[in-house]
């Protein structure tokens, strides 16, 4: 069966669940790991990502869409690239708790967003139970994460919930992922902080091969690191770098 949870907090039991933060966690852990950083750990709140500093992980964490005071870096993917390290330090007030809850009740965690999408699909190829979950903003829907939700569940051979079916009717009706995710609300706070690169950045598709996968937690904070990729998708990923 293939699903979609519309918020992060709607999750189920699944062999595999794909976190979907597109504005945009997921966006940055997926480019982070393909820019050559090991780990990316995911902390719920700027305070719990400031109780794992230490001198050799690049902090990385936004209010309100800005840069985080005293962080190296803000939550734009195009900052991880190229890696200050090897371990990212990244608060999310959406993603982390939505990669936690899916932790709870999945076998297997992944992280999607339209970088990656094409590895992610290939992932997912074969898998008989897929929970796709759209994180949410703030507890409230959030168009670019029910968009992508549809194109990987459209990609996918299975039986459909009415959830993925809405998600890919969704998906449909928009001519391209920029025009998805610059109708999006989650798109306002970009333009206000003179960020709407980052909306372009995070429309691209399948530039990248890498797949976070939930590893660990530590601290209360989701570790991820790059799922294995056939050599095939890999070759393509890096040709795309």
């Amino acid at each position: 069966m293939i699903d979609v949870a519309f918020l992060g907090t709607d999750v189920r039991p699944a062999g595999t669940a794909v976190v979907i933060d597109v504005l945009r966690a997921t966006s940055t852990i997926t480019y982070a790991l393909a820019s050559g950083y090991e780990r990316v750990l995911v902390a719920g709140s700027i305070d719990a990502a400031s109780a794992l500093r230490t001198s050799e992980r690049v902090m990385a964490g936004e209010v309100g869409c800005a840069r985080a005071p005293g962080f190296d870096l803000g939550n734009s993917p195009a900052e991880t690239r190229p890696p200050r390290g090897l371990e990212l330090v990244l608060a999310t007030t959406n993603g982390a708790p939505a990669i936690v809850a899916a932790a709870a009740v999945a076998d297997e965690v992944l992280v999607a967003s339209l970088l990656n999408l094409g590895a992610v699909c290939e992932q997912l190829a074969g898998s008989a139970d897929v929970l796709l979950i759209a994180a949410g903003t703030d507890g409230r829907v959030s168009l670019e994460d029910v968009y992508l939700a549809g194109r990987i569940s459209a990609a996918l051979d299975g039986e459909r919930s009415d959830a993925a079916r809405i998600a890919e009717a969704l998906a449909a009706s928009y001519a391209s992922p920029f025009e998805a995710l610059a109708a999006s609300g989650g798109s306002i706070g970009l333009r206000r902080e003179g960020l709407e690169s980052d909306i372009e950045f995070c429309a691209q598709e399948s530039i990248v091969d890498a797949v976070g996968r939930l590893t660990a937690m530590v601290d209360g904070a989701a570790v991820l690191t790059a799922a294995e990729v056939a050599a095939a998708a890999a070759a393509d990923g890096q040709a795309d770098l």
